[in-house]
């Protein structure tokens, strides 16, 4: 996988490149990686997509952040690089935080929001985050969050293919990220949003339960919402045909941003001098 700004990613490329599409950024939550991303959604039939690792997860070395903040400089950092002047941000739990952070701090870079899983704050119960900071424990803290992040009917080979990806993590990483959730809040700062979103949520979802997703809908004006039956909190992974469908409506549907070109300067004519005047004028 290519590099930049540090950050591993993947990247889909759209064999039609006659109809401009914008590109999409897919940000994984907390212990993740772009794996965490189907390949129903990582390839998206006719859009421009790149999932990305953040620091020390997946691919990506480095040490993972504490603050959601720090990982939203990151995605500045790697849109940098690529020349992505503006894009669809995509997120799930943490990721939908750091969407959220990057279009509220750098509204020109964001053309639109996938908002899964998320939420305007993300409190982690204390016992989770207690486990997950002590290596001796730190499977217990994977469990925990792993097993409410699907809904009760999830394939039981879901459940351990997730954790076996989720165990991959370095404990300090997970753990910073937990922090980072339990720090984040939003939720003065959602009304004067007025950037296209897309919401979705599992009907099942324990992490982050459908009210947090009811309550991004009533603060962001230009928002849409999604609950969609049969799923959990990684409701991508459990229904990816449908999170695609949403997504290919969303960016079909999303209105085009003009540049203002700047206009050329008309230089004033100069003036013409009098003629002077003759005698007995």
């Amino acid at each position: 996988m290519p590099i930049a700004a540090d950050l591993y990613y993947f990247s889909h490329e759209s064999q039609d490149n006659s109809v401009k599409r914008p590109p999409l950024i897919l940000i994984h939550g907390a212990g993740g990686s772009y794996i965490s991303w189907p390949a129903q959604i990582r390839r998206l039939e006719g859009e421009r997509i790149f999932a990305l690792d953040l620091p020390g997860h997946g691919q990506s070395e480095g040490v993972g952040r504490h603050s959601v903040d720090e990982y939203a400089e990151d995605v500045i950092a790697f849109m940098k690089a690529l020349k992505i002047r503006a894009a669809v941000l995509v997120g799930i739990s943490m990721g939908s935080a750091i969407a959220l952070t990057v279009a509220l701090k750098y509204p020109k870079k964001v053309l639109g929001l996938g908002l899964l899983g998320g939420g305007a704050k993300l409190r982690v119960a204390p016992p989770v985050l207690e486990w997950a900071a002590n290596p001796n424990t730190f499977e217990s803290a994977v469990d925990m969050v792993n097993e409410n992040c699907f809904s009760e009917g999830a394939p039981q080979s879901l459940l351990a293919l997730s954790k076996k990806q989720m165990m991959e993590i370095r404990p300090p990483v997970f753990h910073g990220d937990l922090l980072a959730c339990n720090e984040f809040d939003v939720i003065g700062q959602l009304e004067k949003m007025d950037l296209p979103a897309l919401i979705i949520c599992g009907a099942e979802d324990k992490m982050t339960p459908v009210k947090f997703s009811e309550l991004l809908k009533s603060r962001i004006a230009n928002s849409q919402l999604h609950v969609i039956e049969h799923a959990g909190h990684m409701v991508m992974l459990e229904q990816p045909d449908r999170i695609a469908e949403l997504l290919k409506e969303f960016v079909d549907n999303l209105p085009q941003r003009v540049r203002k070109t700047k206009q050329p300067r008309i230089a004033a004519p100069a003036q013409q001098p009098e003629p002077p005047l003759e005698e007995g004028s």
